[in-house]
């Protein structure tokens, strides 16, 4: 690999099955019906937000392991994360479960990070199987990034609302039809974006730079390709995306289509420019994306996993936002030319 950061799976790495678990208001978008599971109450019957997280991951991994008819010890790695304080809303979701666990951070592109790292250990013969999951949850990302939401504060339109959502993907050697056939890493990349309710504007040009990376030194075009699928642009960083794109000559727009703004009614839901979150991505994806793509509905697409690397502690020493993006390219073999 040089540093285009293109990353082929040669030796064979195939979704073997998906799992999606969503909260309330994902629930009531127009994205419910292609999720596995969905929770009511905002606390998952806990009594912190962050508990809530936990459990949701919780839940949704036993649920992946009871669609594949699964023993969890035979799984050789869990990789995932998520947006609260050191990754606990993932590592206390599965402790208890006898699987070795490799904790991951990349923000909202977590999922594509996972994806990206547990191909490259199950196609290199490191691992038999492995999961790549993460979650978020519109409360504990507020408290930590922004204001608690008993605050009530107002937000701009740029801002976007924090999915409640998980995902999860079980990888595996065995062709089941759906290959994680290659990628590209992401390099981080900051615009000078300051506004942490602009998180579009912040990641719209990491997602342009991993787009045109890909499309340079993949060997692939863009019409080998039904969708490219952004995690959580939203409205604001979708447009900006495409006219980055547009100018160096690469128009995406007829096939570009972003988690974060198919997840939420923008007519009925008040949800601003979109959703966003680790969960995002991975509850879509996990969903949507994934079934079509099993169903031979779609053959091939590009999913970029989006991550505004910023804290609560940047935010407040007024930082720019850097960004990262990764890409993934899952395929469904039995249907590809």
């Amino acid at each position: 690999m040089s540093n285009n950061g293109i990353i082929s799976f040669s030796g064979g790495c195939f979704i073997a099955e998906t799992a999606t678990t969503v909260g309330k208001k994902e629930r009531q978008g127009p994205m419910n019906g292609w999720f596995d599971a969905s929770e009511e109450d905002e606390y998952f019957g806990q009594s912190t937000f962050e508990q809530a997280e936990s459990e949701m991951v919780h839940r949704n991994l036993q649920l992946l392991f009871t669609k594949a008819n699964l023993q969890e010890d035979t799984v050789g790695a869990v990789l995932g994360g998520d947006l609260v304080n050191q990754c606990t809303g993932t590592s206390f979701g599965i402790t208890g479960h006898k699987i070795p666990f490799i904790g991951l951070y990349g923000a909202c592109s977590t999922i594509a990070e996972g994806l990206l790292l547990g191909a490259s250990l199950v196609s290199g013969g490191l691992l038999p199987s492995a999961v790549a999951l993460a979650s978020s949850h519109f409360c504990t990302a507020e408290r930590q990034y922004r204001f608690p939401p008993e605050y009530g504060n107002q937000r701009p339109p740029t801002a976007q609302n924090t999915v409640t959502g998980a995902g999860a993907f079980l990888l595996t050697h065995e062709d089941t039809g759906v290959r994680v056939s290659d990628g590209v890493l992401g390099m981080i990349v900051d615009g000078g974006i300051t506004d942490a309710n602009n998180m579009g504007a912040a990641m719209a040009p990491a997602a342009a730079d991993t787009i045109l990376r890909y499309f340079d030194h993949s060997g692939r075009s863009l019409a080998d390709f039904d969708a490219i699928v952004t995690g959580d642009l939203g409205q604001e960083g979708l447009e900006l995306t495409d006219e980055l794109l547009q100018k160096c000559g690469l128009d995406i727009a007829p096939k570009h289509m972003d988690c974060g703004v198919l997840i939420y009614d923008a007519k009925k839901q008040d949800m601003h420019a979109g959703g966003s979150g680790c969960g995002c991505l991975a509850s879509v994806l996990g969903g949507y994306f994934y079934r079509r793509l099993r169903r031979g509905e779609l053959k091939r697409i590009l999913a970029i996993g989006t991550g505004a690397l910023l804290s609560a502690n940047s935010a407040l020493q007024k930082l720019s936002i850097p960004s990262v993006a990764h890409a993934v390219c899952i395929e469904n073999v039995c249907n590809t030319q």
